[in-house]
């Protein structure tokens, strides 16, 4: 009974109480009369919510909300529905996917009446149906499903279970707002196995791109090597540098073959031939830069001889 039909109903046996209290029995039967009418007959509803009304077992229509008015034994609500947007979780135990993996699949449904005769009237429980029919709608979509489109396209999946489940229940007056794909857990061997397949991928990839790596490399060493091949003296220039970098590093000992060092005399011979013309232009002052053939100003002179390897 809704707060509006309580008061006056209370107000009415209270009428009738003091009426009668007063010795007009009469009045107060009536008021007491009127009390059980305004009980029985008064109804509210509130805004979210629809009273199906049926007279003498037909339909006479669906009332609310707000205040209305019904015929006492002769009418009677057979159903209020809730309008409002309802949540139902459902899940599919050891369902099988299409390439035959068992899964098991965890989801929500978000649903609302929007016709409340047919709720009423055309099923028997609507909120059993439709946990019924989801679960029966999302074994049917994992059955017709691959493993890896299940676990990679859930909004595909979402969209399919609601326009198959809207398509059921539209007739009990159900519409379907959304349905989630919550969680879909698999075996714990499959799970190693996916992993060990993923990081093979992985490595595949890696493999790819240290594969393009190596050839770009290759090509830029065939073209270094065709340039040395047309300057002989720039290659040997480019030995005696990475060996001069190689030798920055405190302790460093380089063994180097005898023929190594022959082939290396005559750009020694051109630096030191340098190195002098440089000392005699500029003598008064330090050489710019130092190498490993530079000396500084006042130095002893070199035994150029002693740089030649005697023949064995």
């Amino acid at each position: 009974m809704n707060p509006i039909t309580a008061f006056l109903a209370i107000a009415c046996v209270a009428i009738g109480a003091a009426l009668g209290v007063m010795g007009y029995f009469v009045l107060s039967a009536a008021w007491l009369i009127a009390a059980i009418v305004i009980g029985s007959a008064l109804k509210m509803a509130n805004t979210w919510q629809k009273f199906v009304i049926l007279r003498a077992g037909k339909l006479r229509g669906v009332k609310g909300p707000g205040l209305f008015v019904i015929i006492p034994v002769v009418d009677s609500v057979v159903a209020v529905i809730d309008e409002r947007i309802q949540t139902t979780a459902f899940s599919a135990q050891e369902a099988l996917t299409k390439d035959t993996v068992p899964v098991n699949v965890d989801a929500i449904i978000f649903w609302f009446v929007h016709d409340a005769q047919k709720a009423a009237l055309n099923i028997t429980n609507y909120r059993e149906a439709i946990d019924r029919v989801a679960q029966t709608s999302l074994r049917e979509m994992i059955g017709s499903s691959m493993l890896s489109a299940l676990l990679s396209e859930r909004t595909a999946a979402d969209q399919l279970l609601r326009s198959e489940i809207g398509r059921k229940t539209a007739d009990w007056g159900i519409s379907v707002r959304s349905v989630e794909i919550r969680d879909v857990a698999i075996p714990v061997a499959l799970q190693d196995a996916m992993s060990r397949q993923a990081q093979a991928e992985r490595e595949k990839q890696a493999r790819v791109i240290l594969g393009s790596a190596e050839a770009a490399i290759a090509g830029k060493f065939v073209e270094a090597a065709t340039i040395y091949a047309g300057q002989p003296a720039a290659l040997q220039l480019r030995a005696m540098n990475i060996i001069y970098e190689t030798t920055k590093e405190r302790g460093t000992t380089i063994l180097m073959p005898t023929s190594m060092v022959d082939s290396m005399n005559p750009i020694v011979a051109l630096a030191l031939a340098g190195q002098d013309k440089a000392a005699s232009a500029d003598a008064t002052g330090p050489l710019p830069l130092s190498s490993p053939f530079t000396q500084q100003k006042n130095a002893p002179d070199v035994d150029r001889t002693s740089l030649v390897p005697e023949p064995t």
